[in-house]
């Protein structure tokens, strides 16, 4: 068979007519039956085929640690912000709640809720946040479990050891409820102070009236 035979058309000059009787017939070829194709295009044009006309180009996959990195390092669209200013304004209540803002387990539900835990959106919330509850933690504003989560979960490496400062607090606050108490006792001790005057004028009558007795 010449190559004419092989491609399926017949004998001409037309390079695009043989590129295309070359394609058709490479869809439905075998590995043999490809390589005897490639040769009788070669004879039929005397050149190297072209690549398929239409054919895919084929996309290799990102490394994935690269677009990990790369979503960590995108930025945030009108979403992600609506999401931020929504988790400030939380905060910000949250702060105003003197009882609420000491338990650690209402922090971890508000910054690690998603989509707010998102790399991110985390790392512009502890932007914004950070001039304001960073000095907060590190000067025992916070109890320590608070002070210690924040450090972590933002990366403050300055608060993650803060101290405990809740029992000098809890003492304080027992000492003083022992000194509320005792203040409720002088009333007790007032009432006591009549009843011995009473019995201090009492001998002083009964000893005036044996004095009259005996002068009589």
């Amino acid at each position: 068979m010449n190559c004419w035979e092989i491609l399926g058309i017949e004998p001409t000059g037309d390079r695009q007519r043989i590129q295309d009787a070359y394609e058709q017939q490479l869809k439905f070829a075998s590995d043999d039956e490809a390589r005897r194709l490639e040769q009788a295009f070669r004879e039929a044009v005397g050149d190297v085929p072209e690549p398929p006309r239409d054919e895919p180009v084929a996309v290799q996959p990102a490394n994935q640690d690269q677009a990990g990195g790369e979503e960590a390092q995108r930025p945030l669209d009108a979403n992600d912000g609506q999401v931020v200013r929504e988790v400030v304004i939380q905060i910000n209540a949250l702060l105003n709640d003197p009882s609420r803002s000491k338990d650690v387990g209402i922090w971890k539900a508000i910054l690690k809720e998603p989509p707010a835990d998102q790399e991110p959106l985390r790392r512009e919330i502890g932007r914004q946040l950070e001039p304001q509850l960073r000095p907060m933690a590190e000067n025992g504003t916070f109890p320590a479990p608070v002070a210690q989560f924040m450090g972590d979960w933002f990366d403050w490496f300055s608060v993650e050891q803060v101290p405990d400062q809740d029992l000098p607090d809890d003492r304080n606050t027992e000492d003083s409820g022992l000194a509320e108490a005792q203040e409720d006792l002088p009333p007790q001790m007032v009432n006591f102070w009549p009843a011995i005057i009473g019995w201090i004028v009492g001998l002083v009558i009964l000893a005036a009236l044996f004095g009259g007795m005996g002068g009589g």
